[in-house]
Order: structure tokens, then sequence, then C-alpha cells
């Protein structure tokens, strides 16, 4: 039996991830955790604790206590803030990673960590469409920086020390659940929200702006199916490239008027317009496709028609 903990269960991930985890393996054997509240389905549906990720001791007796088997460190400060908080950002980003691949190397029962990479790990030297798994990686900002150090320590923990390590470059996250939370992508949720609630959207990014986008499901399932797999089957402990569709704000704008014919969209790129130029437009999931079967169920039509459909349920509830 699995025994699971979730660093960031509160985040737009991890609210997702914790739910589906909890069906899989029981709702007793999934420890959610985070620095702030958790929505009610997340602390109500299991064992929930406020918890810090900085503090390795409180965390390693946390991890030991609970006989975890498996951890999911999903906490982090995303790109758009992390531009603004560099230092805290990096600090953040690296420490509490550093903590949790010490506890996987220290703790018997922990047999498998997941760590999310991210598209960010590329950069303006990279190839934008089709970008390859092994490519140059010259990240611009903080947060690419941060992942790509992270990748090299998840390798480097694998190889010195057997830590089971395994990762995801997450693409740009599409999710009604939980609103945007600080990152460059953040756009393709916005537009849905303020499509129908305001009949309008401005936009941070230029028009033409295309970059890989996923919806939150198959980010789920993609995520789990990779803890799932056969250690023998995989052969990359940094990050696997995914991805579901490739965007500009003026795609969404098309399809969405296809629901909502009045919809307007403005366009105001702020520094964020910088980071997507140094990040792909598209990229090669094929060795993801091969190793674990990855291959993403959601297109841009289902998407939209499922984000309008539950961003009006969501408000008609509140």
């Amino acid at each position: 039996m699995e025994n699971i903990l979730i660093i960031g269960a509160a985040g737009q991930i991890g609210s997702e991830l914790t739910l589906a985890l909890r069906k899989i393996h029981g709702n007793n054997r999934v420890f959610a955790t985070d620095i702030k509240d958790a929505p009610p389905d997340i602390k109500d549906g299991g064992p929930y604790q406020l918890m810090d990720v900085m503090d390795d001791k409180r965390l390693i007796h946390f991890v030991i206590r609970h006989k975890i088997t498996q951890i999911y460190h999903l906490a982090a400060v995303l790109s758009g803030n992390a531009e603004k908080l560099p230092l805290q950002a990096w600090h953040i980003n690296m420490n509490s990673l550093m903590n949790v691949l010490e506890i996987a190397k220290l703790v018997e029962d922990v047999k498998r960590v997941f760590w999310p990479s991210s598209i960010a790990v590329f950069g303006p030297s990279t190839p934008r469409e089709q970008t390859p798994q092994l490519t140059t990686m010259e990240p611009t900002t903080v947060y690419g920086i941060s992942k790509l150090a992270g990748e090299r320590w998840c390798e480097y923990y694998f190889k010195k020390y057997g830590v089971d390590v395994r990762s995801i470059r997450y693409p740009g996250l599409i999710s009604y659940k939980t609103e945007p939370g600080g990152g460059t992508t953040d756009w393709a949720v916005e537009i849905y929200y303020d499509a129908v609630r305001k009949g309008s959207y401005t936009c941070f990014l230029k028009k033409d702006t295309k970059q890989p986008m996923l919806f939150m499901e198959d980010a789920i399932n993609a995520t789990i199916r990779l803890m799932e797999v056969d250690n023998k089957r995989l052969k990359l402990h940094t990050g696997y490239n995914i991805m579901g569709v490739s965007v500009s704000p003026e795609d969404l704008a098309r399809e969405i008027r296809k629901h909502i014919p009045d919809f307007r969209i403005t366009y105001a790129p702020d520094f964020r317009q910088d980071i997507a130029m140094t990040w792909p437009e598209s990229v090669d999931d094929s060795l993801a496709r091969m190793h674990d079967d990855w291959k993403p169920y959601y297109d841009l039509k289902r998407i939209t028609e499922i984000m309008l459909m539950e961003i009006k349920k969501k408000d008609l509830e509140m």
C-alpha cells in the first residue's frame, strides 16, 4: 500500500492531483500539505496539514511518522512572480527541492518522488517549434534557471544515490478549478474567466504569441501514469516534454467567440511577453509517448466547451 505526501496541495496542480490520487489510493492514504488554507474538498476529504516545505526537520519527521512512500513536491514560486522576487524565488524553489531529495535519500520508505519541471527550462537559443527533448537549454528567467538546475539535481540524486525521482516539463496548464497563480501562461485561463464574467479580456501577450498548453485533466493523468510506470521503462530522470495543443491568444479568442459571439479581446503586452518569446511554441513529446505511452485526450474545441461551461456553473454556485 502507498502512503502519499503532496506538498503544495492547495495550488493549481496540487488541488486536482490530491483528489485524483485519493480516488485511486483511498482518502486516508493521501496526505495533503501546504503553507496556506486549502479548498474544503481537500481539507475535508482526507488528511490535511499546514506545513512549510522549507522546514526540513518538521518535513522529515512527518515523512517518517506517516511512513510516506511517494512524495509529490509541487510547491514553487511561478515565473511571473519569480521575476519580481528573484532571490526569494531561487531560495524557495531550489532549497525546497533539496529538502525533498535529501529526505528521499535518507528515508528508506520513500520509493518515488515527483517534481514538476517546466518549458521554462528552454531559452532563446532553443528551437521554438517542436522543441526537442534534448537540446540547447539557456533559460533567461529565474524560474527557468531554477527548473533547469532542479532537473540536474534530480538526475544527480538518481545516479548518485538511487533516488527514483520523476518529472514532467509542464507546458501552460488550463483548468477551471483553481484560478491563475502568477505564471506566464496564465492568460490561457484568465481569458476564459473574463469571457464569462466580463465579455472581454485584456491580454498581457501579443495576439499571435503561440505557447504549448495542456488541459489539467490530461496533466493529472500524465503525472499519475508517469509515477506508476516501471522504473526500467524510464530513460529520463530530468523532465519529459509533454503538450496538448499549441495556441495563441488570437486562437483562443476565435474559439471562445463560437460560444460568446460578442467576446472582445485587447492586447497590452507586459514583461511576460519577453519571457514568452524565450519559450517554445510547441514541443516534441515523442519520448514520453514512447516510454510512458503518453497521449493527450483534450483538443482546443473540447477544452473551450468545458472551461466555459464549468466557469458558468462555478459562478452560479457562488
